[in-house]
Formats: structure tokens, sequence, C-alpha cells
């Protein structure tokens, strides 16, 4: 028997597959969006107005059910359609909650 195929006896048996994705979907708790104060998001309009593409940035924003954690470069603002991309992730403004330089 060659090698490889001696290997691949060896190699660990998934009889449910994506059975491990599921049980890690039901562990996630989900969040209600936070809405912000008018102080809160003349604030945020203030932050935006200010970043521009290469800044360095974190930001804090809600997507699907969780507030998830970014940073990177921004590599695109569209200010029209009213998002940003943080690397590859695109963020509507609306969903945004934090953004630290």
């Amino acid at each position: 028997m060659p090698r490889a195929d001696r290997a691949s006896q060896f190699m660990p048996f998934a009889a449910l597959k994506g059975f491990e994705e599921a049980l890690l979907e039901k562990e996630r708790i989900e969040v209600e969006k936070v809405l912000l104060s008018e102080e809160a998001l003349d604030f945020l309009d203030y932050q935006l107005s200010l970043l521009k593409v290469g800044d360095m940035v974190t930001v804090i924003y809600y997507d699907c059910g969780a507030y998830l954690k970014k940073t990177g470069l921004i590599s695109r603002i569209r200010k029209d359609a009213r998002y940003l991309t943080v690397v590859t992730t695109d963020i509507s403004f609306d969903n945004i909650r934090e953004i630290q330089f």
C-alpha cells in the first residue's frame, strides 16, 4: 500500500457532516441592536466625516444578531451608499456603534 493511502486510513471520520457547525450556531447568543442617543449619533457622524481611505481603525458594528469588532485599514468609503469597507468587510453606517482611531 502506498504511503499516502496508508496515512488516509488514520484521518478523522465525521459521521455527521455539518454537525459541529450546527452546534456552534446553536451556542451563539443573539443580542438586540442598541439604539444610540442623538449625541452619540452626532459624534459618530463627526467621526465618519474625519475618516479617509488608508486610516487604521477599529469598528464595532452590529451584524446577524451580534456585535462584531473589526480592526484594519479602510479600503473604501461610500458616503452616497452609506457604508465603509474595512479591509474586505463592508459595514453599513447604520450598524456602526463605535469607531476607534
